[in-house]
């Protein structure tokens, strides 16, 4: 008996052995959670309660001033309010600090829309270009509102103008 349950054992083993395992690989550090400024910030942005985005996020950017992603916000914000001059300064932030953001490559092209200046747009349409060829929900809105053309709304719920809608996952 203790010769076949020895077998077995061995048996077990030979075919675990056998049997192919996927690998993977596990990330063991969870990315941080939000802020919880970015979070209601987010949320007043979808409210379209500008003001309290721009209050809130502008705590995030005191507490994360290197997080491009609250400095996009922000500009959003403040283009949505007409505050254009904010607006730039903090889109031009955001691309100070990931010159490959392509959100703020779209949304900074689109505020110097709203500001006549046709040759700053079409400098962030060729950023957002190079930095995504293919497919590219970003570059693709920015080339629908900056061509003669750009009377029908973007994907995104507009027409480049300041009410827009923006997508965010949380």
């Amino acid at each position: 008996m203790r010769t076949r349950s020895t077998f077995m054992h061995l048996a077990l083993a030979t075919s675990l052995a056998i049997v192919p395992v996927a690998a993977t690989a596990v990330d063991t550090t969870p990315e941080p959670a939000p802020l919880p400024e970015i979070v209601a910030g987010k949320k007043a942005i979808d409210a379209r309660n500008w003001g309290a985005a721009i209050k809130t996020l502008s705590v995030a950017a005191q507490r994360e001033p290197n997080n491009a992603d609250v400095q996009n916000l922000l500009g959003y914000a403040y283009r949505n309010t007409s505050q254009l001059e904010a607006a730039l300064r903090h889109y031009q932030r955001a691309l100070q600090i990931d010159p490959r953001h392509l959100g703020a490559h779209e949304y900074i092209g689109e505020a110097y829309l709203m500001a006549n200046n046709l040759a700053k747009a079409e400098e962030h349409l060729a950023a957002l270009q190079r930095y995504c060829p293919n497919v590219c929900v970003e570059r693709d809105d920015l080339k629908k509102i900056s061509t003669p053309t750009a009377a029908a709304p973007s994907s995104r719920g507009g027409g480049g103008n300041a009410s827009e809608a923006l997508h965010i996952t949380i």
